[in-house]
């Protein structure tokens, strides 16, 4: 027995259109601005900026790669180039020899340090203040919902 589709009503059609709509240009201008205004894209940003609020500057590649939803081998990939730049470096984990710990070196700090207000900027101006208080906080508790509903108590995402 095969179950009938549940197609989108049109007031749910809009409502996914204007999401993929917004979520496309909207990630497509931040993007441009961080890059015109920092140099960084979207992945350094990322790791820097996770690195940044990390204890000591400090992660497990293992526990950066779960963070950013990317697999280890392509962080990996992605922090060797970083290191190229000098704004991150790789030491051994100290309590397991299999293990790396990346680490934001003086350069990267002052790099996001630099872009950060740039692209909260980029954010507010088009995002943010395009909104009420009560859509943001409307938002918030929507991608929150839909976040949870995807990822387990961890916050990691189902069967990785």
């Amino acid at each position: 027995m095969t179950q009938e589709s549940r197609w989108l009503s049109d007031r749910e059609q809009r409502a996914w259109q204007a999401y993929r709509r917004m979520f496309l240009l909207l990630n497509a201008q931040v993007s441009r601005d961080l890059a015109q205004q920092s140099g960084l894209s979207d992945p350094d940003y990322d790791v820097l900026s996770n690195l940044g609020s990390s204890p000591d500057r400090r992660c497990r590649v293992s526990e950066l790669a779960e963070r950013m939803l990317w697999s280890r081998s392509r962080l990996s990939h992605h922090l060797a180039r970083m290191e190229q730049r000098g704004l991150v470096v790789r030491e051994e984990c100290e309590t397991d020899g299999r293990g790396a710990v990346v680490v934001l070196t003086d350069l990267g700090l002052r790099t996001i340090g630099a872009a950060a207000p740039l692209h909260v900027e980029s954010v507010r101006r088009h995002f943010v203040d395009l909104l009420t208080p009560e859509q943001i906080e409307v938002f918030a508790d929507i991608g929150e919902t839909v976040v949870e509903r995807l990822t387990d108590a961890e916050g990691r995402r189902p069967g990785r």
